[in-house]
């Protein structure tokens, strides 16, 4: 057992397992190589699990290969009761998942306790679309046959996840690919490992049956995923992680025209027209960029604002990221935890020097945290010039950078101005101008006078350069199926009746 010695929580990090999950079996990594699992708040090691090699990950896909045909025949109706029951147990272990991903991960509990809500929620959603799947069936229009149009599973998958919603974004993956009735092999991040392996624990209590998920942790992400996805055996992937990232995926999979769901990175504007209700704009900005300590693909990632506004809005927002308190995650009362890595810090500190030194002005904050752990004082700028890095690259960190603009036309133009169209934020009071935010801005999601856009029950995607395919909703399991076409003679031919 695990003692966090700040505010006395005690984690049962000995309850996680720390072995790789193939077959329905715990295992060692074939070579025993093992790798450490930080908590970001101070760097102690909160335990070691495998470092999988190219062959782990192969016999992962060799089990759900060979899972998969009894899988996909496996009705409905149990696969939805099974992923049900999942989703009873994640809910009655809420908080030991809540702490777990504030240690690994460093976000505060508060906002850890709404993953495990939200993570859970794509459990109980998907468990109600798998009995769903429909299919047609009719007269073709020459009235010479019958069309019977179906769907199937896909097949066996690879599923790669992030760090920084360890949970969610492990269910909104394997949830709706098992009531599809695919099979799963299942990387998560080197960073945050340990929710994905309690989350499978969790799905082999509910009697998920051998083979049907398999979990590789790696230091070795590359290596391990290569020859996974050039197998012609995989017949899905699905990827939650940069762009750059992404591109080199997909290059691998054009090989196999493999079938793909790629959520990739954001640029998020955030536009505070002259007519927004300024309240309800702060307290959308708070939480599209603060969530999560700034580090999600969704954060809003330039606030352009229009001049009239400008001011007051930054002084607003200022007024409250000042009262943000930094601190470990699991303390009570902490708002902004600790940046997932030094990495991430140091990215954060150069984007806010540079726009500084082109002329933005500081309102709070500014500066990496010294001592132990990974912290960036929360942060807002304001006279951000066009120029400025911050504007043009994913900031991930606690800072909120402000440009203004004069009419609605150029800040569209700014707000499309990226090769990223993930999501977008839109506050004015104008029913119209609403509407034209719908048609004009070019992004896969739109908060329109609400911060935070993200649901099960609907699809989550962007275009551009911030992905392909959907997450959640009806869409969702869809990413996990194929469309049969199927041509019958007529049954009733016209001579015979």
């Amino acid at each position: 057992m695990i003692q966090d010695q700040q505010d006395g929580r005690h984690v049962l990090i000995e309850k996680v397992p720390r072995g790789l999950f193939i077959a329905g079996q715990w295992c060692p990594a074939r070579e025993g190589a093992t790798f450490e699992v930080a908590d970001p708040a101070d760097g102690v090691v909160l335990t070691r699990v495998p470092d999988a090699s190219p062959e782990d990950g192969i016999a992962g896909l060799d089990a759900a290969y060979e899972a998969f045909p009894g899988w996909s025949q496996t009705s409905a109706r149990l696969r939805a009761d099974l992923i049900r029951r999942a989703f009873g147990l994640v809910t009655e272990r809420s908080e030991e998942f809540a702490v777990l991903m504030s240690l690994e991960m460093g976000k505060p509990l508060a906002e850890a306790r709404g993953e495990v809500a939200y993570g859970a929620e794509y459990l109980r959603w998907f468990s109600e679309e798998a009995v769903r799947v429909q299919g047609r069936y009719g007269a073709n229009p020459e009235a010479t046959g019958r069309m019977i149009v179906s769907q199937h599973p896909l097949g066996p998958c690879f599923l790669i996840t992030p760090w920084n919603f360890p949970l969610a974004m492990a269910t909104r993956k394997i949830a709706p690919a098992l009531a599809a009735g695919c099979t799963v092999v299942i990387k998560p991040s080197e960073l945050t490992p340990l929710t994905t392996l309690l989350l499978v624990s969790v799905l082999e209590e509910a009697g998920l049956p051998q083979g049907v998920v398999n979990v590789i942790t790696t230091t070795r992400a590359g290596e391990v995923s290569e020859p996974i996805i050039r197998d012609p055996r995989l017949r899905k992937m699905s990827f939650t992680g940069s762009t750059p990232v992404g591109r080199a995926l997909l290059e691998q999979a054009a090989g196999s025209v493999l079938r793909t769901s790629m959520e990739l990175g954001g640029n998020a504007p955030f536009i505070v027209f002259e007519d927004a209700d300024l309240d309800r704009a702060v307290e959308g900005a708070m939480t599209a960029k603060f969530r999560n300590i700034g580090q999600a693909c969704t954060a809003a990632n330039r606030f352009i604002v229009h001049a009239s506004v400008a001011e007051e809005f930054a002084r607003r927002i200022a007024e409250r990221v000042r009262r943000l308190v930094v601190g470990r995650g699991t303390e009570d009362g902490v708002t902004i935890g600790p940046l997932i890595d030094e990495r991430a810090v140091t990215k954060v500190g150069l984007l806010v020097r540079d726009a500084v030194e082109r002329g933005a002005t500081v309102w709070a904050g500014g500066h990496p945290i010294e001592g132990e752990g990974t912290f960036f004082e929360p942060t807002v700028l304001s006279d951000v010039p066009a120029t400025a890095r911050i504007l043009s690259e994913e900031i991930f960190g606690p800072v909120l950078a402000i440009r203004t603009f004069a009419d609605e036309d150029e800040a569209v133009r700014v707000a499309n101005s990226t090769e990223f169209g993930l999501v977008a934020y839109a506050f004015t009071e104008s029913l119209s101008r609403g509407q034209r935010m719908i048609e004009r801005l070019e992004s896969g999601m739109l908060g329109l006078n609400v911060g935070v856009v993200s649901n099960a029950a609907a699809p989550f995607g962007g275009v551009k350069h911030s992905g392909l395919g959907h997450e959640g909703g009806p869409e969702g399991i869809s990413e996990y199926l194929t469309t049969k076409y199927t041509l019958t003679a007529d049954p009733f031919p016209a001579d015979s009746i």
